[in-house]
C-alpha cells in the first residue's frame, strides 16, 4: 500500500514541475546542467571530444574515461572542481563510477542511459558555441564599440 502511495506522489509531483516556479526542485537540476563543466564532462564521456567540424556525425562512441584522461582533456578544470562535478552527476544517475582494484587502484567514469540521453543535448550546445562563437564576439565587439 505505501508503495502506490509514494508512486502515486511522484506521479503527482511529475506533474507538478515546473521551473518558472521558484521552489520547483527541476530549477536545481537546470542550475546543475547548465554548468559549461557538466556540459563539457558528459561530452567527453560521450565520445565527443575531436575538435572537428562542429555539427558533424558525432564519429566515436560514448565510452569509460579514468579520472586522470578527464582532467587532461578539460583543459583549465581544477581538480577540486572536477571531483565535485562527477560526484554530482554520479548522485544525479548520470554517470556511474567503477573501480577496479589494481595497483594504484583505477577509477572510471561512464554515462548511464539517463546520462547520455542528457548527452545528446549537451553535445548540441556545445556545436552551437563552437559554431556561433565568432558571430557572438563580433556582436560584442560592435556593442563594446557603441557604448565607449
Amino acid at each position: 500500500m505505501t508503495t502506490t502511495k509514494a508512486a502515486q506522489k511522484r506521479a503527482q509531483a511529475k506533474v507538478e514541475y515546473n521551473a518558472f516556479l521558484a521552489g520547483c526542485p527541476s530549477r536545481q537540476l537546470l542550475d546543475r546542467i547548465s554548468d559549461k563543466w557538466v556540459v563539457l564532462i558528459l561530452c567527453a564521456l560521450g565520445g565527443d571530444h575531436s575538435p572537428g567540424q562542429p555539427g558533424a556525425a558525432h564519429a566515436d562512441p560514448p565510452k569509460a574515461m579514468r579520472y586522470s584522461e578527464i582532467s587532461r582533456l578539460l583543459a583549465g578544470v581544477s581538480q577540486k572542481m572536477l571531483t565535485q562535478t562527477l560526484r554530482s552527476l554520479e548522485r544525479d544517475g548520470l554517470l556511474t563510477r567503477t573501480v577496479t582494484p589494481t595497483v594504484p587502484v583505477t577509477v572510471s567514469y561512464e554515462l548511464t542511459d539517463l546520462g547520455l540521453s542528457l548527452h545528446h543535448m549537451t553535445r548540441g550546445l556545445r556545436n552551437w558555441a563552437q559554431t556561433h562563437m565568432a558571430e557572438v564576439l563580433a556582436n560584442r565587439e560592435n556593442s563594446d564599440a557603441r557604448t565607449s
